[in-house]
């Protein structure tokens, strides 16, 4: 954590010192690669930012996981090393209860839906939960539809994951999730896994496509499969501290800017998904229809099995009656 905030103090007078710099430039960090959408979604808070207060406040956003794995930023904001971070719900199901209910499989019966969801109250509820832990959820971003790919062959029905290496994210959920669809879960940082499909560690993952895209994951996962089991979107969060520290005209300012933010990454989003698609069907990967059916059969008493919490219950009820 040291060197972290060495590294970032020392960025600092670098940004200071450049023409027409914010005098106030917060940090932020992203896992995701230079120009995904979430990357430029926060610049553009920062360039709003800048717009609005005469050049007095500014973001420089961290990229490709420069400030380490998405977890570990998490505790970085908390113990206010950074500003910000931009983190999918996954990692974020074990110590943030909230976030499960909207990253457990078809929760969401297509992207409109989750998109309903986040911006209405159950949105707002995952948001406030966060308030738990001292930090505040400023928006939610799109993550994009989850699906299975892998170096093997092509999947069709559940039991063709059987004994497949699948690397998860490190959420509980996602693990018991692939023990029940029969495959081997193989928790991995997200950096690692081009070298993990390449040496054969694992034979598969599951993502979006514009990651699996970003990544070029493509090259060596030949195999795509249209699960669309998780819709598990990204928040960007910030210390209550360092929110708090903020003058109240600048703190509702960053509020009003993140929420718009959500639409600008949705456009960029739409596109990006369209074009990943396209790029990695030309590259000759075989993307295939699977027995949603029989996935959405497989993952209803999961889902149920991880309801224990009323207030997860009533929280899955209000997201499905916007389906």
């Amino acid at each position: 954590m040291l060197d972290r905030r060495k590294f970032l103090l020392g960025a600092v007078p670098v940004l200071m010192g450049a023409a027409r710099e914010p005098a106030t430039v917060m940090t932020a960090a992203d896992a995701h690669v230079d120009g995904y959408p979430t990357v430029q979604a926060v610049r553009w808070i920062g360039e709003k930012l800048s717009q609005e207060t005469a050049g007095r406040l500014g973001i420089r956003v961290f990229h490709s996981g420069q400030l380490g794995r998405e977890g570990d930023t998490v505790d970085l904001v908390r113990h206010d090393v950074i500003d910000l971070t931009r983190v999918n719900f996954a990692p974020l199901n074990n110590a943030f209860p909230a976030t499960r209910v909207a990253a457990l499989p078809y929760v969401f019966d297509s992207t409109m839906h989750m998109r309903r969801a986040m911006d209405g109250a159950p949105g707002r509820e995952i948001l406030r939960r966060f308030g738990e832990r001292d930090l505040v959820g400023l928006c939610i971003y799109d993550s994009g539809i989850r699906s299975f790919y892998n170096v093997r062959r092509a999947v069709h029905e559940p039991g063709d994951l059987h004994g497949l290496k699948i690397r998860v994210p490190p959420s509980d959920i996602f693990i018991q999730f692939c023990r029940v669809l029969g495959a081997n879960p193989t928790p991995l940082p997200f950096g690692e896994v081009y070298s993990a499909l390449q040496t054969r560690l694992i034979d598969g993952a599951e993502n979006n496509i514009r990651s699996f895209h970003s990544t070029r994951q493509f090259e060596v996962a030949r195999h795509w499969s249209e699960t669309r089991h998780s819709h598990s979107p990204e928040a960007l969060l910030i210390s209550r501290q360092r929110l708090e520290r903020m003058p109240a005209r600048d703190r509702q300012l960053l509020l009003d800017i993140a929420t718009e933010s959500v639409e600008y990454m949705r456009i960029l989003w739409d596109k990006a998904e369209a074009d990943s698609r396209a790029a990695v069907s030309a590259a000759g990967v075989q993307i295939n229809e699977v027995n949603e059916r029989a996935f959405r059969a497989a993952a209803e008493p999961f889902v149920r099995a991880w309801l224990r919490d009323p207030a997860d219950v009533e929280l899955l009820r209000s997201i499905r009656r916007l389906a």
